[in-house]
């Protein structure tokens, strides 16, 4: 593109030019002539250099962006360049503490959504921006309905008895990055995606450690604490409840506790998670899950009810946690001030400067009910049950539970011991529907000696018309038969 460098130039020889004209002076005419051509080839190259600058960036854009390299905003560009030039300075203190650029909130919300992509736990509980909110309303019980009556104080309690205000006081989670002076020379993609990867990889480590089990008030409370007042310092550990089996009977009692709110509400139970140490899994959970199919194949992690078996270290070996995921909350906010620092906490080779980007995080459960504890150090391998099913005795019931045609009233009241029945009727048709008490029983109507299906519409003749409604229990063998004299008039 051209600048008002450019466009004064051509203006100035524009003058020349005019000049010689008057003044008929054609080497002047000629040397302005010749400026003229190589400003404006000058221009055509410049032009066209930027055009294919343009399209090789935009090239190397789709080349890196099908490569799964992550492409940077302009915000984000301007970032990493800005921080690759004060890395690179002779004071890298003082170049990073005076960088006139943050770090965009587009970076922290990539670093947390892989987090939630790359770790199975992460992207199981409920990740919240916080932004600048300091409290936070949460619906503690999963549903709420409205109330029926006056408006009183007591029911607006009762209405308002599931949710919590959380404070979203944010922790401290630091993360060091080290970086080699020769790393900054790949671009700003690539040191987005090294800063992103140490970032992610950090935070992944410190957060899982406190969302299962941290008991510290410096971090978040973990699954396995119990909320409330803290003992010593530290939130208590809850109490562990005895696992020796993952029956359906088993199971069902552990999700029956948790299907239940703090405050007594039933609430429904999904996003199930089960924790359990990798050790343990190998050796417990998985000889507990694992089933052999009809085609000699094996079935891994099969649960009496639809979980994700998950393994972290962040469980102790002998116990394991089952919960609702989404009912642990993590608070997250970005780095702190956007900035990264210069870190003296070690010493490296000249060519490695460690860097340390402060992110604040807080988390904890809704309730003390939405996550157990579990001692799982007696949990037995899957066995194969054979229960001897004892038949039921075949039903002998041979009666009818209801009798109707259509709008023909009976003369009584249809009970399944009165066999006999009259009803009038001017219509040329009515339904009969004739119900078993037992599902087992079969019914045949007839009228006269026609046979018609239960629930279809039978013809009147005029006078006098015989239903009769035969009833066969389910042993074959026992019958009953009810008469209803039809007269149509």
């Amino acid at each position: 593109m051209r600048s008002n460098d450019t466009h004064n130039s051509r203006e100035q020889i524009r003058q020349q030019l005019f000049q010689a004209v008057r003044a008929d002076d054609t080497q002047g005419f000629v040397a302005a002539m010749d400026s003229l051509c190589q400003l404006i080839a000058a221009d055509v190259r410049a032009d066209y250099e930027q055009q294919v600058a343009d399209l090789r960036q935009d090239m190397d854009s789709r080349i890196l962006a099908a490569r799964g390299v992550r492409q940077l905003t302009a915000e984000e560009h301007n970032y990493y360049t800005k921080l690759a030039q004060a890395m690179k300075a002779s004071d890298p203190r003082q170049a990073v503490s005076n960088l006139d650029v943050v770090m965009p909130r587009t970076v922290i919300d990539s670093v947390f959504d892989d987090l939630r992509t790359e770790h199975p736990l992460l992207s199981k509980i409920d990740f919240i921006p916080t932004g600048g909110a300091v409290e936070m309303i949460i619906n503690t019980d999963g549903y709420q309905q409205a109330v029926w009556g006056d408006l009183t104080d007591e029911v607006v309690k009762e209405a308002l008895s599931g949710f919590k205000n959380f404070k979203t006081d944010l922790k401290k989670l630091s993360a060091f990055i080290l970086v080699s002076k020769s790393m900054l020379d790949l671009g700003p993609e690539w040191l987005d995606r090294y800063v992103r990867e140490c970032l992610g990889e950090m935070y992944a480590n410190g957060l899982e450690y406190g969302i299962v089990a941290n008991g510290s008030p410096k971090g978040p409370i973990g699954m396995t604490r119990q909320l409330g007042d803290t003992v010593n310092g530290e939130f208590p550990k809850k109490p562990a409840i005895k696992v020796r089996d993952l029956s359906p009977k088993t199971v069902g009692a552990l999700i029956a506790q948790l299907a239940m709110s703090e405050s007594g509400k039933p609430r429904k139970c999904s996003d199930i998670i089960f924790l359990c140490h990798p050790v343990d899994y190998y050796n417990k959970v998985m000889p507990a899950t694992t089933m052999m199919a009809p085609d000699g194949t094996y079935r891994n992690d099969v649960m009496p009810v639809p979980m994700d078996i998950l393994q972290t270290m962040g469980v102790d070996s002998g116990e394991a946690v089952i919960g609702l995921g989404k009912k642990y909350k993590v608070f997250a906010g970005i780095a702190k001030d956007g900035k990264i620092e210069y870190s003296d906490h070690a010493r490296f080779l000249q060519d490695e400067r460690a860097y340390v980007a402060k992110g604040y995080c807080n988390g904890q459960p809704v309730d003390n009910s939405s996550f157990l504890r579990l001692d799982i150090s007696e949990l037995q391998p899957l066995a194969w049950k054979v229960d001897q099913i004892v038949p039921a005795a075949i039903s002998t019931d041979a009666t009818l539970a209801s009798l109707t045609l259509g709008n023909a009233a009976l003369n009584t009241a249809f009970v399944p011991g009165t066999k006999t029945y009259t009803a009038t009727t001017t219509s040329a048709t009515n339904t009969i529907k004739a119900l078993p008490a037992d599902a087992g029983a079969s019914v045949v109507i007839k009228v006269g000696d026609e046979i018609i299906e239960n629930g279809t519409a039978a013809e009147w003749k005029a006078g006098a018309n015989t239903v009769t409604i035969t009833v066969t229990a389910a042993d074959g063998k026992t019958t009953n038969s009810y008469t209803v004299t039809v007269t149509k008039s």
